[in-house]
């Protein structure tokens, strides 16, 4: 309940009250406790709190709190300031509108939202309070607290790195890992979770749906939505065209008329941007130019001696705004000539809004020249030759410039070839569809002619009168009634430029006076405009207009721009009945206009409709409910000759109901004729056959679609309710994207958006429209402001259309793409919204409100007990599944192997037999060797240090020591030194110099974790632990004994310690998980000496063998590598330090090709730093001798998932050097077993197989093939190492599983570590992680648990034994999984999809917090490019895994942190976040 808090907020409740509360909260989201229990126990909590309201159930008092007024809309709205005359919106605002929003503003309750933060740098405003954490009263309750107690993750944490450091006050809000949080953040994700209402837990099915399947929720049509009623709508036949005129018998035959008889009558007058007219095109002007125009076209063109042209080709006319003149002299010059012409627009600039679609239009008409001016064609690019360079997208044109200079006079007895043929296509109409592609129209000469006279016989147009034009002449309205009907009746049209519009807005109005304009034709924004800047303009009379077409007379917001234009001038002359609003589209021309009562019209009429009911697609009038209604005014009757009906919107076009909303249908022979060369919409478009409800077509004629939604009101008048392009239909309801835009622009209108510059539209997300608001917000605009502005948008939207806004977005003023007479062009801005290149300076998401059709949360089935599993197993004739490496041969048969038991024995007799062999070459960034250790020399050096340590510490057997050692030979010395001595070693990686602070904690943690009694180091990192900077970070004060190694005297030690048992401690191995766990496990010297004795068999290691190692060798197998096997083995180890790569990348490489390396090691980051650093240098490395074709086998150390597109990429790239195909492999260990398996050199190469990743969310693996949707590739983990066993047992009820079953992967063998070695002793605790036993089937064997999810699958390969081989497949760490929605994620899955999202998305992580999912992304490009990525990174999410992002945090490069072996550690970035430490780029909360 988002409320549950608010009536507390008076009260301040005791802490212990609080946190009982959220106790309570975390119960009831857990679903340990029904509503009903909670409402009871809050109820008895609060009682002594809220003795007011007691009898009230509390869920009622949130729930009925009536709002006061909210911060936002004050209770006495202020009075509105008189406009200034200079701010104009290009659309206006309705006041009604207003009203409505402002209700339903007040009518909610003011949720508080979390406010997204950003970082400094990317403000412009930089206003302190943008800062400061919303106000909460109280501090929240931490939904963390109780967390540990939860049986949420079954091994319990050890010594956590993410401990406080000591002498944190008790007051800082902590998390469950004792993590100080930030209340900036915490308090955010708290409103945030405020604001998400609980679901309520869906009951059980009495059946269980086998969920492989997600299915996502198919909304249900409500059972009360309303229905249509009416009875079926008939076909509404228009007034037939007038007989008796006389009409000319073609456009072409009235030109020449008119040209020939009256050469001196105005044709055309056009405007410069002062208003100043400039040219009047008479009619004689117009016939011989555009004779001369013919004649050049036909007869002065060629290539190759051919005529460029033939009749019927299309001719692109590329004419600015500006210039109507030579576009008509163009326009009719092709129809002259017998060719079709095709009007654009001037492209500006290479890359225009949709310039690549009017390309692609250009090219399907086959189009080769283009006419234009010569003022445009000097404007236009021009490539380095001075031609006009080639547009994207575009066909190579002809460019020929058509000024009179240019023009050839044809001969006397020339005549035009055109006969107007009826059939024959006279001009071509581009359109840009909702989804952004272009589409030409084609209008026949029949067409042509026949639209001229309908509209001639609507609007009454009679010869000689004046026309004033604002729209475009190249298309539409304008062209029509602008250069076509105009010509027809010789009448003189005024045009006015866009320009003059935006410079004077009243242009048009002052032209109407002064030239006494018959007819004006205006859109709604130009009415819209001249109100705003009427207020000095006292001369202007309108009354010669006896018609005022008002173009885009079907927008919702043309009603409210009539009504107050008519409101200020009726008293400068306007007459009301002068108003006539039209509708058309490009498809079917004019559908319907208003007429004049004197030209037969009835009365005009408006229809209050309720917007509840559009959306079901219902006309509803609705009187009572102010808040969500539309308000529509009639476009009039059918134009003469033309039947109209209402067909349904999907599906056969049945006729729809007198009150149904349906797509208007027009059948005249004054529409379009198709689309040009698409003939399959051409037939659903322009040849619709409507039939009645019992499937009888309604005419022998076909109807065109409109693309208009609408109904026939009283009176006949149609009345238009949107546009097929701007619908969106979410769930079962339909919205028009223009009904949005008039809310979102009622909200504070002049205040805030820059020009009433808003774009919607929808973007299908998860099988459904989700709706998409964009606007422009104005310069001097706070953060504050913004993020007020859009949560009220969301508000207004919510309560008048009752739908969610999934996005909302505010980009920079005039950045939105520009359609070409200063619209926004909408197809081209979702276009960059889903490329993630719309650049917004603030978004806010609300996917949790509109994405209602996610699959049900898995609920968790009773589970089938393990010994049902292995009979089902059994049955189906699948087997359990285990698999072992190969059998050890016993330990006692081999002489060696006894002499073998123990490490400083093995050394102790290499040093005697071949003293003088290298075991270890180290070397630096240059590549050359810095030290060597032979077999004598690396004795010696452990003796010494073990002198040292016996005299100079004082330590006796079994003390732990603590290796504080850079990689190299020092190390491994003091390793030996310590076994020499009886002493436990405890590597440990050197603090950071640069970076004490965080990793000087970590140090002194294992120092004291592991009871270490002394410390050995070397003397600069001495320096280091004890220096001032240290002091810092950690108490100095409390280091053991500190002993550096670097000139201790040579000494022997009288005799080298030998343990009295193999069960012996040898060493322990400390390292942290990616969890933020500091895990210590104890390495007995049987397992040490049963480790080595693996990996020797697995790789075939003899003292003759080069290996090079680039890992770091502090735990794991990276230390057994480093430290033990060379010794154990006898081979030679190039060691490499990982940390030397950054200076030298190529360094390991070149190392692996120098000592003709056959087997190598090393670490995901290692390859990554090849893969990224080297792509571009093979052939460089190649030219210096680097050679890889030595390599049998390259081995990346991990403890995850195999990393495939690495891995991949890695030997693909090095290909070129020698590499072989086959090398590259990957091992797996983990805490209880560092190493379980190991490529090795013989046996099978490493299998892939495809799974499916839904699948894999329910536990369950089910193979695919290769590409299918959903598919995950996982690759084998290298071989199972010989006397390893590994079966896969039930994470819960620890039976058995069968073959290719998901499940904890559990290990038995000889080098298991022994235990956990932890603080306080608490190995009761972890006990089963290395004593597990199977609940039911083989019970004796003891299996170590390695908390990794895999499955084994016998594959047809054999292996050495020559058995088939059975492959372990890791499929990732327990630990590190998300459970959401009743399922289990790996969160790598999901950062696999968000890195793909965008190119600038460098890494990600994810990580829950109190059951919201939070995504952190490094963004690798411009801060100001940031926020493109929230959108796009919760589409991907949703669409991908069915999961809602809560939050996303954007941050630089790097910031994600990484540990030795390349892992994110998603655990350290959650404790950063929660912190505030990252230093966020932007911070989204989702709604």
């Amino acid at each position: 309940m988002a409320d549950r808090g608010c009536a507390l907020e008076a009260v301040p409740l005791p802490a212990e009250v609080r946190e009982s509360l959220a106790e309570l909260e975390l119960e009831l989201s857990e679903g340990d406790i029904t509503q009903k229990g909670y409402e009871k126990k809050r109820a008895k909590l609060l009682a002594r709190y809220i003795p007011l309201i007691q009898g009230v159930d509390p869920s009622l008092q949130a729930e009925n709190r009536i709002p006061g007024p909210s911060q936002t809309t004050a209770a006495a709205p202020k009075q509105q300031k008189p406009r200034p005359t200079n701010s104009r919106d290009e659309r206006f605002r309705s006041d009604v509108h207003t009203e409505a929003v402002q209700a339903a503003l007040a009518k909610y309750k003011e949720r508080k939202m979390p406010m997204p933060s950003k970082r400094r740098s990317v403000l412009v405003h930089s206003s302190v309070e943008t800062y400061t954490p919303p106000d909460l009263h109280s501090a929240p309750p931490d939904v963390t607290t109780g967390l540990v107690e939860l049986p949420h993750c079954e091994r319990p944490q050890l010594a956590s790195v993410r401990g406080v450091p000591r002498g944190y006050s008790g007051s800082v809000l902590e998390t469950a890992g004792g993590v100080p949080v930030n209340s900036r953040v915490s308090s955010k994700i708290q409103q945030l979770l405020n604001t998400l209402k609980r679901p309520k837990r869906p009951p059980l099915k009495e059946f269980f749906v086998d969920d492989f399947e997600e299915l996502l929720e198919v909304q249900q049509p409500d059972p009360n939505q309303p229905k249509p009623e009416g009875s079926q709508t008939a076909v509404l036949k228009g007034e037939p065209l007038a007989v008796g005129t006389a009409w000319p018998p073609s456009l072409l035959a009235a030109l020449q008329r008119w040209g020939t008889t009256q050469p001196k009558a105005p044709c055309l007058t056009a405007l410069d941007t002062a208003g100043k007219a400039i040219y009047t095109l008479t009619y004689g002007k117009l016939w011989s130019r555009s004779l001369k125009l013919a004649y050049t076209l036909l007869n002065k063109l060629t290539s190759k001696n051919e005529p460029l042209l033939k009749p019927g080709d299309r001719v692109a006319l590329v004419f600015p705004n500006s210039d109507p003149v030579m576009f008509m002299v163009g326009f009719y010059g092709c129809l002259l000539a017998e060719l079709v012409p095709v009007p654009i627009e001037v492209p500006l600039t290479r890359k225009d809004a949709g310039s690549q679609q009017v390309g692609f239009l250009l090219g399907s008409c086959g189009v080769a020249l283009a006419l234009t001016t010569d003022a445009c064609q000097k404007g236009l690019p021009k490539a380095q030759t001075g031609e006009v360079a080639a547009f994207k997208g575009w066909p190579p044109l002809a460019w020929l410039v058509i000024d009179g200079k240019h023009l050839t006079k044809p001969p006397k007895d020339w005549h035009p070839p055109a006969r107007d043929a009826g059939a024959g296509t006279a001009y071509i109409e581009y359109k840009t569809s909702k989804e952004g592609s272009t589409v030409g129209v084609t209008v026949s000469h029949a067409s042509l002619l026949a639209q001229c006279r309908a509209l001639t016989q609507a609007c009454g147009y009679s010869e000689a009168e004046t026309l004033t034009n604002v729209l475009d002449f190249k298309r539409d309205a304008g062209l029509w009634h602008g250069v076509l009907t105009s010509v027809m009746n010789r009448m003189h049209v005024v045009s006015i430029p866009y320009a003059l519009m935006k410079v004077n807005p009243l242009s048009w109005i002052q032209k109407v006076c002064s030239y006494k304009a018959r007819a004006a034709l205006v859109k709604s924004r130009d009415m819209h405009w001249s109100l705003l800047a009427q207020r000095g303009q006292r001369d202007v009379s309108l009354s010669s207009l006896r018609m005022l077409i008002v173009a885009d007379g079907a927008n919702p917001w043309s009603i409210s721009s009539c009504d107050a234009f008519l409101n200020v001038f009726q008293s400068r002359g306007l007459r009301p009945e002068v108003i006539c609003p039209c509708a058309s589209s490009p498809e079917a021309l004019t559908v319907a206009i208003r007429r004049p009562p004197d030209l037969g019209g009835p009365p005009p009429r408006k229809a209050v409709l309720s917007m509840s009911g559009l959306s079901f697609g219902v006309i509803r009038v609705d009187t009572e409910e102010k808040l969500s209604v539309l308000t529509v005014q009639d476009v009039g009757q059918v134009l003469p000759g033309a039947d109209v009906c209402v067909v349904k919107v999907e599906g056969t076009p049945y006729l729809c109901k007198t009150d149904e909303v349906g797509e208007i249908c027009v059948n005249s022979s004054a529409t379009g004729t198709a689309y040009y060369g698409l003939l399959g919409i051409t037939k659903s478009v322009f040849e619709t056959v409507p039939v009645t409800a019992g499937g009888a077509p309604v005419s022998d004629r076909p109807f065109t679609r409109t693309g208009l939604l609408g109904f026939i009101g009283p009176d006949n008048l149609v009345f238009v309710v949107g546009k097929l392009d701007g619908l969106m239909v979410v769930g079962v309801r339909r919205h028009n994207a223009d009904d949005i835009v008039a809310t979102a622009l009622a909200v504070e209108p002049m205040k805030f958006v820059y020009r009433g510059r808003i774009a919607v539209f929808s973007v299908t997300v998860l099988h459904d429209d989700r709706i998409v608001l964009v606007a422009e917000q104005r310069p001097d605009a706070s953060e504050e402001d913004s993020f007020q502005w859009m949560s009220r948008v969301l508000q207004a939207i919510d309560s008048i259309h009752q739908v969610g806004v999934y996005c909302l977005a505010l980009v920079p003023a005039n950045t939105l793409p520009k359609a070409p007479l200063g619209g926004i062009h909408i197809s081209e801005t979702k276009q960059r919204f889903l490329e993630g290149m719309l650049h917004p300076c603030n978004v806010l998401m609300c996917p949790h409100t509109c994405v209602t059709n996610l699959p049900k949360p898995r609920q968790k089935q009773p589970e089938v007990g393990p010994a049902s599993m292995i009979v089902g197993n059994l049955v189906a004739g699948k087997r359990i599944a285990q698999a072992s490496g190969r059998e050890l041969a016993h330990l006692e048969d081999s002489d060696q192997a006894r002499k073998f038991l123990f490490l400083p024995d093995v050394l102790q007799w290499r040093a005697h037999t071949t003293p003088d062999h290298p075991l270890f070459l180290l070397l630096n960034a240059k590549g050359t060797v810095t030290s060597t250790a032979t077999c004598v020399q690396l004795h010696k050096r452990a003796e010494r240090v073990a002198a040292a340590l016996m005299e100079k510490a004082r330590l006796s057997v079994g003390d732990h020591v603590a290796l504080v050692y850079p990689p190299g030979v020092d190390l491994i010395a003091a390793f030996y030194g310590c076994l020499y001595c009886g002493c436990v070693p405890v590597t440990v990686r050197p603090p950071h110099p640069q970076n004490l602070a965080t990793t000087l904690p970590t140090v002194k943690m294992i120092v004291e974790v592991s009871k270490s009694a002394c410390v050995l180091t070397t003397q600069a990192i001495m320096r280091l632990l004890k220096s001032k900077d240290a002091a810092a970070a950690v108490d100095v004060r409390t280091w053991p004994t500190i002993l550096d190694t670097d000139d201790i005297p040579k000494k022997k030690v009288a005799s080298i310690f030998r343990p009295p048992s193999p069960d012996l401690l040898a060493y322990l191995d400390f390292s942290v998980s990616t969890t933020g766990i500091l895990a210590g496990v104890k390495m007995s010297h049987a397992a040490t000496s049963a480790l080595c004795r693996s990996i020797k068999l697995q790789c075939e290691l003899y003292p003759s063998r080069q290996i090079a190692i680039c890992l770091d060798p502090y735990c794991g197998l990276g230390f057994a590598l480093w430290c033990l096997c060379s010794v154990y083995s006898g081979h030679q180890s190039v060691l490499v330090p990982p940390l030397e790569l950054e200076s030298n990348v190529s360094l390991w490489l070149s190392a692996v090709s120098q000592y003709k390396a056959r087997v190598t090691f090393c670490s995901y980051s290692v390859m990554e730093m090849c893969t990224k650093g080297l792509g571009a240098q093979t052939g460089v490395l190649r030219t210096k001798g680097v050679n890889l074709s030595c390599v049998r086998t390259c081995m990346v150390v991990a403890e995850e998932r195999p990393r495939i597109a690495l891995t991949q990429s890695f030997s693909k790239l090095f290909k070129d050097l020698g590499l072989p195909a086959r090398a590259v492999s990957t091992t797996f260990g983990c805490r209880v077993n560092v190493a379980i398996c190991l490529q090795g050199t013989a046996g099978p190469d490493p299998t892939t197989v495809y799974v499916d990743m839904r699948a894999l969310r329910h536990d369950r693996v089910r193979l695919v093939e290769r590409g299918s949707p959903h598919s995950l590739p996982l690759t084998e983990s290298g071989k199972i190492l010989p006397g390893v066993k590994v079966i896969i047992a039930h994470t819960e009820t620890k039976g058995p599983l069968g073959d290719s079953h998901l499940g904890e992967i559990w290990v038995s063998s000889p080098h298991n570590a022994t235990g956990y070695y932890t603080v306080y002793g608490e190995e009761a605790l972890h006990a089963d992680h290395f004593s597990a036993r199977l609940s039911f089937g083989d019970t004796q064997t003891i299996w170590a648990r390695t908390g990794y999810l895999g499955f084994l699958r016998r594959t047809e390969l054999t292996d050495a034994s020559g058995e088939r081989h059975d492959a372990l497949y890791v499929v990732g760490s327990l630990d590190e999984t998300l459970e959401l929605r009743g399922m289990r994620y790996h969160p790598i899955d999901i950062e696999t999809s968000v890195v793909r999202a965008h190119r600038s998305i460098a890494e990600c992580a994810v990580f829950t917090w109190t059951n919201l999912l939070v995504v952190v992304v490094e963004l690798d490009g411009l801060e100001q490019d940031a926020l493109d990525l929230v959108a796009l990174v919760t589409n991907v999410v949703l669409e991908e895994h069915h999961l809602v992002v809560g939050v996303v945090v954007i941050v630089d490069p790097g910031v994600i942190p990484i540990n030795s072996r390349g892992e994110k550690q998603r655990m350290h970035l959650r404790d950063g976040f929660l912190a505030d430490q990252l230093d966020p780029i932007y911070v989204a909360y989702n709604m």
